[in-house]
């Protein structure tokens, strides 16, 4: 997977990725398209040849998530968990277990979106059991994967059908 260049990639602890994208669109429609399945269908696709399968999420705290992608040769990937923290439109925590035993344990991840004129920056932070497994992730292609997602959802939000969302969360 090619890397477009949108995101920024840090390492602030032993444990911990940060993943910074900034977004043209207002929080609350970046909030709305990564917490409603409506609107995850439209952007979070997977890689070229994959599809989002399933795609459940009850958003709020103690509410579970799952996502699973299926590939064109039937090959899947499965991912879920328990959101932990729910704070609309600015912050959901959740734990995250793949159902591919990518890593040991489970990670944990933190979306801080702020907004500043017009413009969100979203913070993705992933915390991991052990820098063992943190830099273990960091051989796979995940990073290149989340800033495919994300350039699929600026794309998506740049269109006529996110600006129709936007009207409706007025």
């Amino acid at each position: 997977m090619q890397r477009s260049g949108t995101l920024q990639l840090s390492l602030p602890s032993d444990t911990e990725i940060l993943m910074t994208r900034v977004f043209d669109a207002p929080r609350r429609l970046v909030f709305a398209a990564l917490t409603r399945p409506e609107l995850l269908r439209r952007w979070f696709g997977g890689p070229p040849g994959w599809r989002l399968d399933v795609c459940e999420i009850d958003a709020r705290v103690g509410g579970k998530y799952r996502y699973a992608w299926v590939g064109a040769d039937g090959q899947t990937m499965g991912l879920g968990g328990t959101i932990l923290e729910f704070v609309a439109p600015e912050r959901m925590v959740a734990d995250e277990q793949y159902d591919q035993a990518w890593y040991e344990g489970q990670g944990v991840s933190t979306i801080v979106l702020t907004e500043e004129a017009g413009r969100t920056t979203l913070r993705l932070t992933v915390r991991y059991e052990s820098k063992a497994v943190r830099d273990h992730v960091l051989t796979f292609p995940a990073v290149a994967g989340v800033e495919m997602g994300y350039d699929n959802l600026a794309e998506w939000m740049a269109g006529a059908d996110a600006q129709a969302e936007l009207a409706k969360l007025d």
